[in-house]
């Protein structure tokens, strides 16, 4: 498990730390976006703070984190702030601290306001540790 200051050179080439986050995921964070154009996932190395007693990813940082990634489509859908109206959570794998989990999201469908967004959390790129599946409302406001 890399030390917390070996977290910025142990992320994946085409990533860098997210500056658009509120003060929840600050703290709770680091998490990274993709720097290609319309690569929209997001990802996250998996520290032990993020972790339950049984030493793996706890639900709620799992859950925080793909809401996270969710909104972030959204966003590049929209151009809009969202707000989560349904956040469903299915885990597939015990997440360890160590790991690089990304979220790979797509937006199913956006009308009148209303987004439909899904996210496969892939650990290390390839196995499926999470799915989730969002529903978000348009704010009229835009994001500066």
């Amino acid at each position: 498990m890399p030390a917390e200051s070996a977290v910025e050179a142990d992320v994946p080439a085409g990533f860098e730390r997210s500056k658009s986050r509120g003060p929840f995921t600050t703290h709770n964070g680091p998490v990274y976006r993709a720097t290609a154009p319309g690569d929209l996932r997001s990802g996250i190395r998996v520290l032990e703070r993020h972790c339950n007693s049984m030493g793996f990813m706890h639900g709620g940082m799992v859950s925080s984190f793909a809401d996270g990634a969710l909104a972030w489509a959204v966003w590049d859908a929209t151009r809009k702030m969202s707000v989560t109206l349904k956040l469903t959570i299915s885990y597939f794998d015990t997440i360890r601290p160590g790991t690089w989990l990304e979220a790979h999201p797509v937006v199913v469908s956006s009308e009148d306001g209303i987004v439909h967004v899904c996210a496969d959390l892939l650990i290390d790129g390839e196995k499926l540790g999470a799915r989730a599946d969002a529903t978000f409302r348009s704010l009229r406001r835009t994001a500066k």
